[in-house]
């Protein structure tokens, strides 16, 4: 008997990653960029648009070869997990919010140049797209007194302005903030998390003026060196007057904060100066609405912060299974490599607290793999961490075998195709059959549901885990559910239409190909290629001639990725809509990649360069290939380290 490997699957496209959706900003670039840089790829405030001018090549002027072929798959595609050392969130709309989470640069670090008339910078006319916001809550968000995020956030104890602006992504209403006040009203504000805790008043009174905490608190913590205790892997804090001062900045930043990106950050960063002050109580309640106002934008690099850093205030309170959930589900290939490596370094002392020490080791090496050659300070935690391990292994033994992602997120596994004789049922994860050998065709549980084709039949059906028939034999043609829709087609004249798992028809039929529901939107074509909602609302046109995206680790995805966004082709020219519909990059360029944190953008010379996330150029189309831009973004980032 032998078992069925996942149909349908292409194999240059990735697997879904589960976990949190959206949003990667670069921060923390070098002097005198760092603002521009991070605001254009966060979509926070306004910057100017100036590129990284990088020197031309040695031999002389960029040439017209062909355009830019995307670069090689890997045999092997690059797992991603978040480093210890990835880039914070970057500041939000707020002229007060332009701190990036990022410690000075190095000297020596390219600085940007404004774009002359003519430069290469700009490989494409039209005018960069702002990305969209959504309303921000209608009161402020709350401060608590006693617990500072883990990324700086500005806070003026007074009302946020009258009309907050927009925030991107947001739900159907408002996240609603809660009034910023000194100190925390007892009872939970309108709006906030079940699970919030209330504030308490601020512990200590502030600190006396001190010219070194004179900057802006979230580049402040940022700089914050740790002490890391080699027995319990915690950060340890030698100066906490300090730190009440930061975390005390940090509220007065909050009551300024307008909109959910930069409450999501500066809750989150307050989260943390009040965990490493042992106020977990604070540092939960922050770090819960912190994970609200974050799910509101729908940007996943914002998510995955956020949920990091509630997860290590759960660690700290000893609430291991919610907390290496969240660092399970704030985990994504879409992620910069650095805020992979932090994730798995962070996960892996979870592990390490519960004597889980295989698992934990597997994460110090997968955070190794991603930022170990390059990043001096993951590497002596790394180091320090392992010593610890093998200080308690010598005493308590290995502990449990590791867990899979699935066994930590409590997932039930369903049975796999498998195939005895010429017929096809389902097997346990032991081998054993659980759904007899009935079928001519089967296809993978999803969502728990899957596709069968009984032998006497050419039409396909429905069956639960248990095997018993959902919906009978109807269709010529299936695609498994996502987003708790299938796409299917009934009668080879009408094409495909979505229906729900009851059978009935959502989306009615009309497309001539589908791709699955990814994050509530389909790429689909008529005409041409566009994308419809769960509702079947169109959201964009049916004009392109392909919604194919390249990601910058070698993976292609057939839509839209886990942040919302796509490559569209059009006549042969590359640019990026997001889910919305609204064109990020207008289709000019002949190449163009998704980066964690930027577009990658080939010219008809061969010569690459890089867009921020609101299209304006970041760095210009001077490379010889896409490594070195991926390089030239590398050293913009290598000031930045991701606060958990």
């Amino acid at each position: 008997m032998a078992v069925r490997p996942e149909a349908g699957e292409r194999p240059d496209a990735p697997t879904d990653a589960d976990g949190p959706t959206p949003g990667s900003p670069v921060s923390g670039a070098v002097p005198g960029q760092r603002e521009a840089v991070e605001a254009r790829v966060d979509g926070g405030a306004e910057a100017p648009s100036a590129p990284v001018t990088s020197a031309s090549p040695p031999d002389g002027p960029e040439q017209t070869s062909p355009p830019p072929a995307y670069p090689a798959r890997p045999d092997a595609v690059r797992d991603a997990a978040p480093p210890h050392s990835a880039p914070p969130a970057a500041p939000e709309a707020s002229a007060a919010t332009t701190a990036v989470e990022a410690t000075e640069a190095p000297a020596g670090a390219t600085e940007a140049t404004a774009v002359p008339d003519g430069s290469p910078a700009a490989t494409a006319d039209a005018a960069p797209v702002p990305a969209p916001v959504s309303a921000p809550p209608d009161e402020p968000v709350p401060a608590p007194a006693s617990a500072p995020p883990d990324e700086p956030v500005p806070a003026s104890v007074s009302a946020p302005p009258a009309e907050p602006a927009p925030v991107s992504g947001a739900p159907a209403g408002p996240v609603p903030a809660p009034p910023a006040t000194a100190e925390r009203d007892p009872s939970p504000p309108p709006g906030a998390p079940v699970s919030a805790v209330p504030a308490a008043s601020v512990s200590a009174p502030p600190a006396a003026p001190n010219r070194a905490l004179q900057g802006d608190p979230e580049q402040l913590l940022a700089r914050y060196r740790w002490r890391l205790d080699p027995a319990t892997l915690r950060e340890v804090a030698d100066d906490p007057d300090e730190l009440r001062t930061i975390r005390r900045r940090l509220t007065e930043k909050l009551a300024s904060a307008a909109d959910n990106r930069a409450r999501a950050r500066l809750l989150s960063l307050r989260a943390v100066v009040s965990r490493v002050l042992n106020e977990l109580d604070d540092a939960l309640a922050d770090a819960r609405l912190a994970l609200t106002y974050a799910e509101a934008t729908g940007e996943l690099r914002r998510i995955a912060l956020a949920q990091a850093r509630l997860a290590h205030v759960l660690r700290w309170r000893g609430e291991f299974t919610e907390a290496d959930q969240l660092f399970a589900l704030a985990t994504s290939p879409e992620l910069p490599d650095r805020l992979q490596a932090a994730l798995h370094e962070h996960a892996g002392r979870s592990c390490y607290d519960q004597g889980r020490f295989m698992e934990a080791c597997q994460h110090f090496e997968r955070a190794l793999d991603l930022r170990g050659a390059g990043d001096a300070d993951l590497l002596a935690r790394v180091r320090t961490a392992l010593d610890a391990v093998a200080e308690r292994v010598a005493t308590e033994g290995f502990g449990p075998y590791p867990r899979s992602r699935d066994e930590v997120l409590e997932r039930i596994q369903p049975p796999v195709p498998a195939r005895d004789g010429a017929l096809w049922g389902y097997a346990d994860p032991e081998g054993e059959l659980v759904i007899p050998a009935r079928y001519a065709d089967a296809q993978p549980f999803r969502e728990g549901l899957a596709w069968v084709r009984r032998p006497d039949t050419d039409r396909w059906s429905l069956i639960a885990l248990t095997g018993t028939t959902v919906i009978p034999p109807s269709f010529l043609a299936v695609r498994s559910f996502s987003d708790g829709l299938a796409w299917v087609v009934r009668d080879g004249s009408e094409g495909w239409s979505a229906i729900d798992p009851t059978g009935d028809v959502v989306i009615p039929p009309g497309f001539a190909d589908v791709r699955p529901f990814r994050r509530g939107v389909a790429a689909v074509r008529r005409e041409g290629w566009g994308a419809v909602d769960r509702s079947g609302r169109i959201v964009v046109p049916t004009r392109y001639h392909s919604l194919r995206t390249p990601l910058a680790d070698g993976r292609y995805v057939d839509g839209f990725t886990d942040e919302g966004l796509a490559v569209a082709e059009l006549a042969g020219r590359h640019g990026v809509v997001d889910h919305t519909g609204a064109v990020v990059v207008p289709p000019v360029h002949p190449a163009l990649i998704v980066h964690p944190v930027a577009f990658l953008v080939g010219t008809a010379g061969g010569r690459w360069g890089a867009l921020d996330r609101r299209g304006n150029p970041l760095i210009d189309p001077v490379h010889r290939s896409t490594e070195d831009v991926l390089d030239e973004i590398e050293r913009l980032l290598a000031d930045t380290n991701p606060v958990l």
